[in-house]
């Protein structure tokens, strides 16, 4: 990039700044959503929630197929528990 570029774009600056950082919070999102270990750590919570009560089957059954979902979703984008 050259100086005269360099100044011209300057008053971008900030706005570049928050792009990349919405990005890189998007990226953090994603990879907590998608995590496999999590989503087996929601299934467990689940099944705890259905044997103390807390919730019906059906519900756990709703719950499971979303969280279901969620693994097949990161699957194919490529998260994995890293």
């Amino acid at each position: 990039m050259g100086l005269f570029t360099g100044l011209v774009t300057l008053p971008l600056a900030p706005a570049r700044g928050v792009i990349w950082l919405a990005g890189v919070l998007k990226e953090q999102a994603e990879e907590q959503l998608y995590d496999p270990g999590r989503i087996a750590a929601e299934m467990q919570q689940v099944a705890d929630d259905v044997a103390s009560g807390a919730i019906t089957e059906e519900e756990a059954a709703e719950r499971e197929e979303e969280l279901i979902h969620r693994l097949h979703e990161g699957h194919r984008l490529g998260y994995q528990r890293g």
